[in-house]
C-alpha cells in the first residue's frame, strides 16, 4: 500500500521546483524501514555517531557545505592533491586514470597523504567497474560485459576481488556497480550493464554489493536508471516518455536489490523521466524522496559529475553554480565535480540560499553529519572529538 510523501520530504519536494522555476509531479511512495547505516553502527549512541555530532557543532556553515563537495584534482603528485583538497576543505577526492602511478602499488602511499587528518580521512573514490571502465588497468577480474552472461556467483567474486584491490590501494569508495537495465545493444550504457533484464540484473547488482562489503563503500548508479533511454548522460540529458509504473517493473528492482544488499551509497544520474520529474533526477526532490521513502535508502546520495550538466547544452543548465544550488536543495547529500570547478563560489550561493531560508539547514546537517560519521567509521578510531588548536591535533589523531 502506497502512502503520500511524507512532510519533511514534501517540504523540500516544494523548496527545490521553487528554485528550479517549475512544478514536479507528485508521485506516491510506500513506507521502508532506512536501509541505513550500513556501516555505522545501529546503536544510536555509537561512538562515530557521537564524534560526528560533536565536531559538527564547531562547523560553520560554510565548513559543513565543503563537506559535502567531493573533487578531482589532476595529477600524481600526492603532495598537491593533499594540500589543494585540504585548502578547498573538500570532503572527498575522486582519482581518475591521471591520478594511477605506475606502478600501481605505489597508489597505496599516495592515497595516504590524500586521506589527510588520521580521526576523519577524506573520501577517496574511483571509477572501478572493470571491463572498458576501470581506473586501476591491473584489475583483470570480470566486467559487466562479461558477467551478465556468467553465473550470479562470478558477480560477487568478481567484485569482492576488485574491492580488495582498492583497499589494497587505500580507496575507500568504488563508483563501480551499475544499476541500470537495457535491452538494446545501441544505448550508450548497454555494454557496462549487468542484466537485460530486472530479472537478470537484479542478483548480479546484489551479488556485487556483498562482494565489496567490508572492503571498499558501494556505490549503485546511474538511478533512476540509464536504460530508460539511449542516450549519453556526458553530452545530454536523456529522456523517456515511460511510465511511473514501467519504471518501478523494469528499471527500480536493480537499485532496490543493491538497498538491500548494503550498498552506502547511491549516485543520482541526469536523466529524465518526464512522467515523474521534468528535470534531471540528479536535480529532483521528487526522484530523491522516491529513492529514500519508497526504496527506503537512506544512506549517502552522491550526483554523478555535475559539470556533465553543462556539457548537455541546455541553456537552464548553463550556471554551474545555479546547478549546484538545486541539487542540493533537491536533497543530494554530495556533489561530484570531475573538472576545474570554483569551489568558493559554489558554497558561497549554497550557504547564501541556506541564510535566505531556500534551503533548511537541517538539510545541510543532516548531509554534512552523515558525511562525517562516515568517514569517522572508515578511520578506525572510536574516540571522542576533542576540538583543539593545531598545535594539539596530531595527538588527538
Amino acid at each position: 500500500m502506497r502512502s503520500p510523501l511524507n512532510p519533511i520530504i514534501a517540504c523540500v519536494v516544494i523548496v527545490a521546483a521553487t528554485l528550479a522555476g517549475c512544478t514536479p509531479v507528485a508521485v506516491s511512495t510506500r513506507g521502508a524501514q532506512p536501509a541505513w547505516p550500513r556501516v555505522v553502527p545501529i546503536d544510536g549512541a555509537a561512538p562515530e555517531r557521537q564524534y560526528s555530532a560533536d565536531r559538527l557543532t564547531t562547523m560553520t556553515l560554510e565548513d559543513k557545505i565543503r563537506s559535502m563537495i567531493m573533487v578531482h584534482i589532476p595529477g600524481l603528485d600526492a603532495d598537491r592533491i593533499a594540500s589543494e583538497s585540504a585548502a578547498l576543505g573538500a570532503g572527498g577526492v575522486i582519482l581518475m586514470g591521471n591520478n594511477i602511478p605506475s606502478p600501481v602499488d605505489s597508489l597505496a602511499g599516495a592515497t595516504q597523504l590524500i586521506k589527510g587528518e588520521a580521526g576523519l580521512p577524506l573520501l577517496v573514490a574511483t571509477d572501478q567497474e572493470g571491463g572498458i571502465v576501470r581506473r586501476i588497468q591491473t584489475d583483470q577480474s570480470p566486467g559487466a560485459d562479461e558477467l551478465r552472461n556468467m553465473p550470479v556467483e562470478s558477480s560477487r567474486e568478481a567484485f569482492a576481488a576488485r574491492a580488495q584491490l582498492l583497499n589494497s590501494l587505500g580507496v575507500s569508495i568504488n563508483f563501480g556497480i551499475v544499476a541500470d537495465v537495457t535491452s538494446d545493444p545501441q544505448s550508450f550504457i548497454f555494454e557496462r550493464t549487468l542484466g537485460s533484464t530486472a530479472a537478470d540484473a537484479s542478483p548480479r547488482v546484489a551479488a556485487a554489493v556483498t562482494g565489496e562489503r567490508g572492503l571498499v563503500l558501494s556505490t549503485v548508479k546511474h538511478f533512476p536508471g540509464h536504460g530508460i533511454s539511449p542516450g549519453d548522460s556526458h553530452v545530454s540529458i536523456p529522456s523517456s516518455s515511460i511510465s511511473i509504473d514501467e519504471w518501478r517493473e523494469v528499471h527500480a528492482p536493480p537499485f532496490s536489490a543493491a538497498i538491500d544488499a548494503g550498498a552506502e551509497l547511491v549516485m543520482t544520474g541526469h536523466l529524465q523521466l518526464d512522467a515523474v520529474d521534468p528535470q534531471p533526477a540528479s536535480l529532483s526532490a521528487v526522484w530523491i524522496s522516491i529513492l529514500r521513502d519508497e526504496l527506503g535508502f537512506a544512506g549517502i546520495i552522491i550526483t554523478d559529475d555535475m559539470l556533465m550538466l553543462e556539457r548537455s547544452g541546455r541553456p537552464e543548465l548553463a550556471d554551474t553554480v545555479q546547478n549546484s544550488v538545486r541539487a542540493i536543495a533537491a536533497g543530494n547529500s554530495m556533489l561530484l565535480y570531475v573538472g576545474s570547478v570554483d569551489v568558493a563560489a559554489i558554497v558561497e550561493a549554497i550557504a547564501a540560499s541556506v541564510r535566505s531560508g531556500a534551503i533548511p539547514e537541517s538539510m545541510i546537517n543532516d548531509a554534512a553529519g552523515l558525511l562525517l560519521e562516515t568517514r569517522r567509521v572508515l578511520s578506525g578510531k572510536t574516540g571522542p572529538f576533542a576540538h583543539c588548536f593545531a598545535e594539539c591535533r596530531d595527538r588527538v589523531n
